[in-house]
């Protein structure tokens, strides 16, 4: 696993950082340097073992966990290559927007089609990928920042804006708890800003609905999606009205749209870009 690796990785920066050689963990552990180097080289190193290298390091394991959780801050995105890794493989996207909605390796197998073997390789790609740290059971933890976003012109949102959008707008909007607004404006930078924040709460929220309602039978529950967007923009055929054009591409800012939520047929996950 991932988190075995970042381990080692961070035990080896401290042994730098203390002047500390392999023959050095060798001597104290009573070991063959060859065997110290292999057990770093492999990250293959039980528990008992780190603890024994800490001691070395007049460290404990809290103070390497910190350490290990400092080196690997959440990604707030993906690089391009990951993300076409992920958009290449239509079960790898689908187990990639599963997890970041929460959902457990059985919901998911009693969901979609998949199977478990082809789910838990899902899981293993994306622990490979480090957007999530796959732990016992099958369980994980996202490695990914609450604010992370697909890459804005990158290969997941290519794929959702031929693919998805249309499908999404097709609906009326107009069933059970489902809305659409469109609200345009202006207003400043700042105020902007503040108004992403919100949106991101807001988003935040429904994710945090989700989870807690997880125990629910599935009879009580509905798949909704919700799709949140603001940018500087004015609608084509109303700038063609405008009496003169823009000083800059933010005289017009607009929210499109502003929280919308839309029901779709059968059991289906929560999207989030």
């Amino acid at each position: 696993m991932s988190s075995s690796q970042d381990l080692i990785t961070v035990l080896k920066a401290e042994l730098r950082r203390a002047g500390l050689t392999y023959a050095d963990v060798a001597r104290e552990l009573g070991l063959a340097e060859s065997s110290v180097k292999r057990m770093f080289a492999k990250a293959d190193m039980p528990l008992s073992r780190i603890d024994e290298v800490l001691a070395v390091l007049k460290m404990d394991f809290a103070e390497l966990a910190r350490e290990v959780a400092l080196a690997s801050p959440p990604r707030r995105e993906l690089t391009l290559e990951q993300e076409r890794a992920v958009v290449a493989d239509p079960k790898l996207l689908l187990a990639a927007i599963c997890t970041l909605s929460g959902w457990t390796l059985e919901q998911i197998v009693q969901t979609y089609t998949l199977s478990k073997p082809q789910a838990v390789g899902c899981l293993l790609a994306l622990d490979k990928l480090g957007f999530i740290e796959l732990r016992a059971n099958n369980r994980y933890r996202l490695k990914i920042d609450k604010t992370f976003r697909w890459r804005p012109h990158g290969p997941v949102m290519q794929f959702f804006r031929q693919h998805a959008v249309a499908d999404y707008f097709e609906g009326g909007f107009d069933g059970a708890g489902e809305l659409l607004m469109l609200v345009h404006g202006q207003v400043t930078p700042a105020q902007a800003a503040l108004f992403n924040e919100r949106l991101q709460r807001l988003a935040q929220d429904f994710s945090q609905q989700h989870l807690g309602n997880q125990k629910l039978p599935a009879t009580e529950k509905q798949a909704f999606t919700v799709l949140v967007g603001m940018r500087s923009w004015l609608f084509a055929p109303f700038r063609e009205q405008l009496r003169e054009p823009p000083e800059s591409s933010t005289t017009a800012l607009a929210a499109m749209p502003l929280p919308s939520t839309v029901v779709r047929a059968g059991k289906r996950g929560t999207l989030r870009g």
